[in-house]
């Protein structure tokens, strides 16, 4: 077995591969004065079972383009198996034609890591589920809600808590969380006239001095979530905190979880976090390294990965 990773998050490649007490190995991924990605293997893969650890995250097609190029270059170093391990997918969000005469690009990126030569793909909490049949491939798809759940477990929250989902979308997600905490369960109806813009039109359940906990995919301009917040105290919430799967949190997202009426944000570790997010005192990050060092130990072993999330 090999690990191998990319630029776009270092830090959990090593985390993953200090879990499983197995070196990253010797690879160059450099640019050259056009902003060309190169990439060197600097050992021998023949015929190994190679992981490459790759998040598709900002900037998106720069650490998109490197993991097509590994991808490549242990195609052609004659490697045995070769999984594409992407924590974060980008893409996802435009997995159908949202309106006229647009593309379905997370389908494009399938394709593209396919036929650069990825024998499988692990990832982690897709933003719609059905991408995984945009594989020709076999594709693996975790979840971070038992860690999102462990880590809740271990806070001293109030005694009345109860999941919400952020939007209707996210109910499958919250519902998940409220079996698994033994809580009930709240929606925020919104509406988004634009990208990047949302506007809460309802909440759907009694939310009255309960400690709520909303939980997502993606967060990342943050106005979903910030509006959700200040909704959820305006019908009587004692406190609102946030679990996210992917932090992006990109532009200003950051100094506007700040100044908002949330209590905390979770993200995961799936993405590199920025400066100002480790800054942030209202932000805080739990790896999924461990999960990902589990999953890729079965795969490698033949064993069934759904088991970690059951």
């Amino acid at each position: 077995m090999k690990l191998i990773c990319g630029n776009s998050n270092s830090a959990l490649a090593k985390a993953i591969a200090a879990h499983m007490r197995v070196p990253l190995a010797q690879c160059k991924v450099r640019r050259f004065a056009d902003e060309e990605v190169f990439v060197e293997i600097q050992e021998n893969v023949r015929g190994d079972d190679v992981y490459v650890i790759q998040s598709t995250s900002y900037p998106a097609n720069d650490n998109l383009m490197e993991l097509l190029v590994l991808i490549d270059a242990l195609r052609r170093s004659s490697s045995g198996r070769i999984t594409a391990v992407i924590p974060y997918f980008g893409y996802a969000r435009q997995d159908r034609k949202s309106s006229p005469r647009t593309p379905i690009t997370a389908k494009l990126v399938a394709n593209m890591i396919t036929q650069a030569g990825a024998d499988r793909v692990l990832t982690m909490d897709l933003h719609a589920g059905q991408i995984q049949g945009f594989f020709d491939i076999p594709t693996d798809n975790l979840y971070a809600l038992p860690e999102i759940g462990n880590d809740i477990q271990k806070q001293k929250f109030r005694d009345n808590i109860m999941a919400v989902s952020p939007d209707v979308g996210g109910v499958v997600r919250a519902r998940a969380l409220a079996k698994r905490l033994s809580t009930g369960l709240a929606i925020v109806d919104k509406r988004r006239d634009k990208p990047g813009s949302s506007e809460v039109m309802n909440i759907i359940g009694d939310v009255s001095d309960k400690s709520c906990l909303l939980v997502d995919d993606i967060i990342d301009s943050g106005g979903t979530i910030c509006n959700a917040a200040t909704a959820l105290l305006e019908k009587g919430a004692a406190e609102v905190f946030a679990y996210i799967s992917h932090g992006v949190l990109s532009g200003k997202a950051v100094d506007r979880i700040n100044s908002s009426d949330l209590t905390s944000l979770v993200i995961t570790d799936s993405i590199c976090a920025t400066e100002a997010v480790t800054k942030s005192s209202k932000i805080r990050t739990i790896s999924v390294a461990p999960m990902f060092s589990k999953a890729i130990t079965r795969i490698a072993n033949g064993e069934s990965v759904s088991i970690l999330f059951e």
